[in-house]
């Protein structure tokens, strides 16, 4: 190795963090990569719906590539932050050129309403995370009723429809969207895995229940209309007697409940206004309310604001000045060397294939800001020594090939297309780094 070796700190193993760290390696770059979970893969891993089986094996593979590189070291089950296992100082006092937060959006949005706290009550990433089995909330006890409401209209909003009335049996689901028909968010790809189960009956009511509004910024209904039925030609076949339905035109204002349990959302009626070609929701004051068991906010993500950078906006504050922008887009942070990419620089915005290429403009700006100055030269031995003195198991690359091993099997051995361990502790076992009690 020559002696002008850099190394960078890389927080998060989902795409972002992974394609950027396999950038910075194919480029001679010494990279540590640091995650909060045993597995790398983040959202990849622990976001896409289950049953995509060949989308994640086809990631997994290409994260199983990125390991491989000799320049790139694995710490997974270490949490960097201020509440976490290592502050973002104490990883910088390590010696590292640079550092790439490339851990996605960890904190939770909610709106502040009335009854958050309710049982039944939920935030779309922790239901999630539950049917993908990331500890520790795939032990957590969730309270999915009959009749469920879900706050949003994109990709995620249909993916935990399809569970609750898949695997969790609702009667019924009832997506809560602010705007109208023509402004919800999900492809047509995602929307056919559900449209059997819209009550098409009730979908025609509903249009004609938000007409007035649509017609009065003179947008077309049936371009909205479309949009929603485009699907029903290739729609997946039913399961169930299930009913999904759209509320159009409503904002969650608050939840009640009795003893503690959630029983009704309650709603305000809005009105759509158009400026500079932008459709906002307005309050009309009108409520009512929704007999549910379940509400579930798919209203996006923000960053974690105890991870140690400054935030803004449910983001961490990107450098608007920035000295080595990519793409003319911003990847540092207010912290010289310190990078954000992914979620972490634009919290929820795209899919796998956008962390991937932000990921690797973020390596990108870091490899124009490594030729400014002189490598640190730092040891991994420091890293070592820091992490030795953690009371709990540091998970490397050899752990992790391991455990896909096991998993392989179990599965091979139920006949199910995958199998994941839903507990560290059963991972830690399966890996030979915990001991049986």
């Amino acid at each position: 190795m020559s002696e002008k070796t850099y190394s960078v700190a890389v927080v998060g193993a989902g795409p972002a963090g992974l394609f950027g760290a396999r950038e910075l390696a194919n480029q001679g770059v010494r990279v540590a990569v640091f995650n909060r979970d045993i597995k790398p893969g983040g959202l990849a891993e622990y976001g896409i719906y289950p049953e995509k089986h060949v989308m994640k094996e086809g990631l997994r593979k290409q994260f199983r590539g990125a390991l491989e590189n000799p320049n790139l070291e694995y710490y997974g089950n270490v949490v960097v932050g201020n509440n976490g296992d290592i502050t973002l100082d104490e990883l910088r006092g390590l010696g590292f050129d640079a550092i790439l937060v490339s851990a996605g959006a960890q904190g939770t949005k909610w709106l502040g309403l009335p009854g958050e706290e309710l049982e039944g009550v939920y935030h779309a990433k922790e239901v999630v995370y539950f049917y993908n089995n990331l500890p520790p909330f795939s032990q957590k006890n969730f309270r999915f009723g009959k009749r469920c409401a879900i706050i949003g209209a994109g990709n995620v909003m249909v993916d935990i429809a399809r569970h609750l009335i898949n695997v969790q049996n609702a009667d019924e689901v009832i997506a809560v969207v602010r705007r109208g028909p023509n402004e919800v968010n999900f492809t047509k790809e995602e929307a056919k895995r559900l449209i059997s189960y819209l009550d098409l009956d009730e979908f025609e009511k509903e249009l004609a229940r938000v007409t007035p509004a649509v017609k009065a910024i003179n947008h077309d209904l049936q371009t909205g209309r479309q949009k929603i039925l485009d699907s029903l030609a290739k729609a997946d076949p039913k399961t169930s007697h299930a009913k999904f339905h759209f509320d159009f035109l409503a904002s969650p204002t608050a939840m009640f409940g009795e003893n503690g349990m959630l029983t009704q959302l309650e709603v305000e009626d809005n009105i759509l206004t158009e400026k500079d070609g932008k459709i906002s929701a307005k309050g009309t004051g009108v409520k009512r309310t929704l007999d549910v068991d379940t509400v579930i906010f798919a209203i996006g993500d923000k960053v974690d604001e105890s991870f140690g950078l400054p935030t803004e906006w449910n983001e961490f504050i990107k450098n608007k000045e920035p000295k080595f922008p990519v793409e003319g887009v911003s990847y540092e942070s207010t912290v010289e060397g310190i990078f954000v990419g992914g979620w972490s620089r634009k919290a929820s915005e795209g899919l796998v294939g956008y962390a991937r290429k932000d990921g690797m403009n973020a390596a990108k700006a870091i490899l124009q800001f490594l030729q400014t100055r002189q490598p640190v030269n730092a040891g991994a031995d420091a890293v070592t020594a820091k992490l030795k003195g953690l009371s709990k198991p540091v998970i490397t690359k050899d752990d992790v090939k391991r455990l896909e091993a096991v998993e392989a099997e179990e599965a091979r051995k139920r006949g199910l297309a995958e199998f994941k361990f839903a507990s560290n502790e059963e991972m830690l076992l399966a890996m030979g780094l915990m001991e049986t009690v």
